[in-house]
């Protein structure tokens, strides 16, 4: 008794620690790729439950009486030890499947009978700490199945290409016989053996009534095992991520063992092979490479991870780099978030009008991609349309700092710089951002919506966000007819295209209220091609992949953060005491803060209403008030060319002009360059001083501007304001003079060469 307590108290419970692979599961339990152990062995690790047919096949071939033992079977040892005795050699073991548990915990010790006590010592202990269940677990895990397979997980899928849960009768008892004969399991070698071995418990099976005589005869037509398939390769660069990424996602450096994901295997396919169809078409410009990304709003699941368009026999285009994480120039991506700040802030109104005029602000001259301007556009056209100059003007007036803190609430994690270093470059893609970072941001603004709750200050309001939304739903939009069309459906999708300087990235990225979804087309390398814009090259994949989804239905309006506002039919701001034409439109309600409409004066004119006068010149009772649509001198020479109805100020009547300099409006602006600015004038490669182009605008078409530097006349223009000057380094004059005696001044300064 003394020895046995010894033993009982030396008996290791039971423990693997052998390197296990990475193997990803799919949401339904399918593989979805795995990574080979660190000692050269497919071994997925510990599963929850043992599949039952294997558990059926098994006990029924290694342990009847598994059920009812405590670890030992004393019938079986007995059994075993007269069958070895009289064949003169060990013919039968008598282990139990919680002894040979043990016995692989071990190592696969040399037999002894010292070692077949310590097992037994193991198997007794273990039964007492391990469910019946988990012990059949641990030996579905650990068991070798020939070759460098190890647990039947692994060799479910390197045999047939299955889970273990969907295995046969004729694969499970196949499974069920190999531990004891792992080597039956090598291709051209014993063929016949482990048929027989298979088909013997294939009959028992049906002895014990788990099979009918038809369903046993049809397994043993079931053909062996060839040779070990390939594993899935279903997403490659997820994997890869499990494998070597952040330390922070791998729980050793022994492998994970089984990583349940909640990817959809099904779209994944089909998904990829959308990405790779478009690649293919694309690879003809020079585009090699894409990344998609598709998740559910609501839960945050990932359902696709394509990191790369990967080809395993192109060696030169880097298809191995996962491009979901990868920090590109966000081109225009970033618009629609700051169009959601400013709302949040009530800095501006859906409608409101926005500046779009030539610009040079502290050297940063954006520019749109029409090459052309509108003088002023609503907010949320601006938006639409992707137009930058707006979109700077915006930045400016929202502030880069306070933009950057609300893209790091939202989740953007690659704002690493100060936000003076990005300055208004910020919003045109001066900033990189992953992939991952930026569907999960616009993933944000739906979440928001269909919760109807900004749960914390990394949210904006459900109204902003709604808002936000039904600004990027727009189907069609000017200036890329041709494109959109392809897209029209039934289906409304929020969406947002992106392209960065130099044709280097092209992105879309769309939000429904079940899915969002991201694409990024473009070379890892960071090579620049035509055509490669977010509209031609991301969008058309953007849609295909929305194709693969169900649901449908659009975002509830949250009404208890909209509210009922009545703006300027001019401006879009809300309505002034001067506003002729107003409307009343639902805005969230954060954005009620916004400035009353400065666009629309009291104007007092003659009874012709084609001249202003005032109270000096006109008697009282023959003036006549007009409320006027006022806009700046530079807005107004672009907008009117796109809005024949605005009706510009009427000047003064010739008799009103004396002694009114406070009431008269700029009839005219100097664009380029702006009071007290630098300008920098290159130098010609023949060493001559460089010329600069200044701009300026005037109210009247017609006017004619004369130019002057350092009061030495340069000439004149018409119409056109744009002169070309090749002033020396130093401090300057240009004096703006037009035909009614108006004067303009703006003092510069040109730096000369270092």
């Amino acid at each position: 008794m003394a020895a046995c307590a010894v033993a009982w108290a030396l008996a290791a419970m039971v423990e693997f620690g052998d390197p296990l692979s990475t193997a990803l599961l799919a949401r339904d339990g399918r593989l979805l790729g795995a990574s080979i152990a660190a000692d050269g062995q497919w071994r997925f690790g510990e599963r929850d439950s043992s599949p039952h047919k294997f558990r059926v096949a098994l006990t029924l071939f290694e342990d009847q009486r598994f059920e009812r033992h405590a670890g030992v079977d004393v019938a079986a040892l007995g059994r075993a030890l007269w069958q070895n005795l009289k064949a003169g050699r060990v013919v039968s073991g008598g282990s139990t499947i919680t002894m040979q548990v043990a016995r692989l915990s071990c190592g696969n010790q040399p037999r002894s009978v010292r070692q077949k006590f310590r097992e037994t010592m193991m198997a007794l202990r273990l039964e007492r700490a391990r469910s019946k269940e988990e012990i059949l677990s641990l030996y579905a895990s650990h068991a070798p199945f020939g070759g460098n397979v190890v647990g039947v997980e692994a060799a479910s899928w390197r045999y047939f290409g299955c889970r273990a849960h969907d295995l046969s009768w004729a694969q499970a008892a196949t499974l069920a016989v190999l531990p004891n004969k792992p080597a039956l399991i090598h291709p051209g070698r014993n063929r016949g053996a482990l048929r027989a071995k298979r088909d013997r418990l294939l009959d028992r099976l049906q002895d014990a009534g788990h099979l009918d005589a038809l369903s046993c005869a049809l397994a043993k037509r079931e053909p062996l095992p060839d040779r070990p398939r390939p594993l899935p390769w279903l997403a490659p660069h997820l994997l890869a991520r499990y494998t070597h990424g952040p330390a922070a996602m791998r729980a050793s450096r022994t492998g994970l063992g089984l990583v349940h994901t909640t990817v959809d295997a099904d779209l994944q396919v089909r998904a990829t092979e959308v990405v790779s169809r478009h690649i293919e078409q694309l690879r003809g410009n020079g585009i090699h490479n894409a990344a998609a990304l598709i998740s559910e709003v609501n839960s945050g699941d990932i359902l696709a991870y394509i990191g790369n368009h990967f080809d395993p026999a192109d060696t030169h285009h880097a298809g191995w780099v996962d491009m979901l994480h990868a920090p590109r120039s966000t081109g225009s991506i970033l618009k629609p978030l700051l169009y959601a700040s400013m709302l949040e802030s009530g800095e501006i109104l859906p409608d409101q009008l926005v500046p779009d005029i030539p610009t040079r602000i502290a050297g940063f001259a954006p520019e749109n991609h029409s090459r052309d301007y509108l003088g002023a556009v609503p907010a949320r056209e601006a938006l639409v349309r992707s137009i930058n100059v707006p979109a700077v003007w915006m930045l400016r007036s929202h502030g880069v700092h306070h933009f950057a803190d609300r893209l790091r609430k939202l989740g953007m994690t690659t704002l690493t710089r100060s936000p003076d270093q990005y300055g208004l470059s910020l919003i045109l893609g001066g900033a990189e951002a992953t992939l991952w970072d930026a569907v999960n941001m616009y993933a944000s603004l739906a979440r928001c919506v269909n919760l109807d709750d900004a749960t914390g200050d990394h949210c904006l309001s459900p109204g902003v966000c709604f808002a936000t939304l039904e600004a990027i739903s727009e189907v069609s939009r000017p200036g890329a007819e041709r494109y959109w069309r392809r897209f029209t459906s039934s289906r409304q999708v929020a969406w947002k295209t992106g392209t960065s300087q130099g044709y280097r990235d092209a992105w879309a990225i769309g939000v429904t209220p079940q899915y969002a979804v991201g694409v990024w087309v473009g070379n890892a390398s960071g090579e620049g091609r035509p055509g490669l814009m977010g509209h031609e090259a991301a969008a058309p994949i953007l849609f295909e992949l929305f194709d693969l989804l169900g649901g449908g239905g659009w975002f509830i309006e949250p009404r208890e953060d909209m509210v009922a506002v009545e703006i300027c039919s001019h401006s879009g701001m809300r309505c002034g005491r001067d506003c002729a034409v107003t409307k009343t439109v639902r805005i969230p309600r954060s954005a009620c803060r916004g400035q009353t409409c400065n666009y629309c004066r009291l104007v007092h004119c003659d009874a012709s209403e084609e001249w202003q006068v005032h109270s000096d010149c006109e008697s009282i009772a023959d003036m006549v008030p007009v409320q006027w649509f006022v806009l700046p001198p530079v807005m107004e020479t672009y907008y009117q060319r796109g809005h024949p109805d605005y009706r510009p100020l009427p000047p003064f009547r010739a008799d009103c002009r004396d002694c009114i300099d406070d009431l008269i409006e700029p009839a005219m602006t100097c664009i380029y360059p702006l009071d007290g600015s630098t300008v920098y004038v290159p130098t010609e490669l023949d060493g001559e001083v460089g010329r600069t182009v200044f701009e300026a605008v005037h109210r009247r078409p017609t006017a004619r501007i004369f130019w002057h530097l350092d009061e030495v006349y340069c000439g004149f223009t018409r119409e056109i304001h744009q002169l070309e000057l090749a002033p020396a380094a130093g401090e300057h004059l240009l004096t703006l003079v037009d035909e009614t005696g108006d004067e303009l001044r703006r003092r510069f300064t040109v730096l000369g060469e270092e």
